[in-house]
């Protein structure tokens, strides 16, 4: 028998509390009339309600669903989920892991940075909350009340540190937790997301189905960024045929067969020089592997808008 106190955190001050990882294992969670406390959900969950916090720093390991943060202020949080809402919020910083297009609400003063975060147990939560590593639109806010002339949110600065928001745990019992929050160590891969390119050249290199698939895209943002290259973004989608000649133009056939394997992994890279970096990683790193690479700066920005303007239609956004 499932007791609801179990999963709920409610009227708490000045108090650090969380749940270790295996605790929650998949259940809804509720976080409410807490302040100045810090909380910790080191497990997958359903949902999670944040609902009256003040003054709070949260980390939430991923949800399935949805978070929705209503009437909070003053909070810090680190956040991966399906879907992230907030209504009448005012002045959240958020390092945030979004599958879908995050949505604000009569929210004002709202920061947004990329999640970054790793513990031993985390990569199987994602995959037990259904979630891929590789589907993250934490940058492109939905503000469904905006105000004329008032921006209601923006995005932390890319030097932001998460534990100057969301430090590490204290208590004796959450120090078990085996935690990092250094960014080429972070589950998610750190994208810039939205944030102004430094180039105008970009590289799309596609990966596909495989025992490796993941292994292999975490190698070669690890190569590109140690060589100064920046990833926008990534991907993981089905495509079909017809998606594979849309985006992969003259060379599809080659891929096509591929595709029934499952998703593809996809990743943009930024930085004079990208493409031609790019293809001469994969040559030496991968070459028993078949990638799709864009073929010279020319081409490369119509494959990273064909590819994402497909995978955006895939996903709804």
């Amino acid at each position: 028998q499932i007791d609801p106190k179990d999963y709920t955190f409610s009227g708490l001050k000045n108090e650090t509390v969380g749940r270790l990882p295996g605790k929650v294992a998949g259940q809804q969670f509720v976080i409410q009339d807490c302040e100045n406390c810090k909380i910790y959900i080191f497990d997958h969950s359903a949902t999670i309600t944040i609902d009256d916090c003040v003054n709070c720093q949260i980390f939430l390991g991923p949800v399935k669903g949805s978070v929705f943060f209503r009437d909070c202020k003053d909070c810090k949080c680190v956040v991966a989920c399906q879907q992230f809402r907030t209504r009448d919020c005012r002045k959240l910083e958020v390092f945030l892991c979004c599958a879908t297009q995050p949505i604000i609400e009569s929210s004002t003063g709202m920061k947004f940075g990329c999640f970054q975060y790793y513990y031993p147990e985390l990569a199987l939560q994602f995959k037990d909350a259904g979630l891929s590593i590789f589907n993250n639109t934490w940058s492109n806010i939905h503000d469904f009340t905006p105000v004329s002339g008032e921006n209601n949110w923006g995005l932390l600065p890319e030097t932001a540190v998460i534990q100057d928001y969301v430090p590490l745990p204290s208590s004796e019992e959450l120090k078990a937790v085996r935690i990092s929050t250094d960014a080429t160590k972070s589950i998610i891969p750190v994208t810039r997301g939205r944030r102004q390119k430094t180039s105008d050249e970009s590289c799309l290199a596609v990966f596909f189905a495989g025992d490796y698939t993941t292994a292999n895209a975490r190698k070669l943002i690890d190569e590109m960024t140690s060589k100064g290259f920046q990833l926008v973004q990534t991907k993981e989608v089905l495509m079909k045929a017809e998606d594979a000649h849309r985006v992969f133009q003259q060379s599809a056939s080659e891929f096509i067969p591929l595709l029934e394997k499952g998703p593809v992994v996809a990743l943009e890279f930024n930085g004079d020089g990208a493409v031609e970096q790019c293809r001469s990683t994969i040559n030496e790193v991968f070459s028993g592997t078949k990638v799709f690479v864009s073929e010279s700066k020319a081409s490369a920005s119509q494959d990273v808008d064909n590819f994402y303007n497909f995978a955006d239609m895939q996903m709804g956004m």
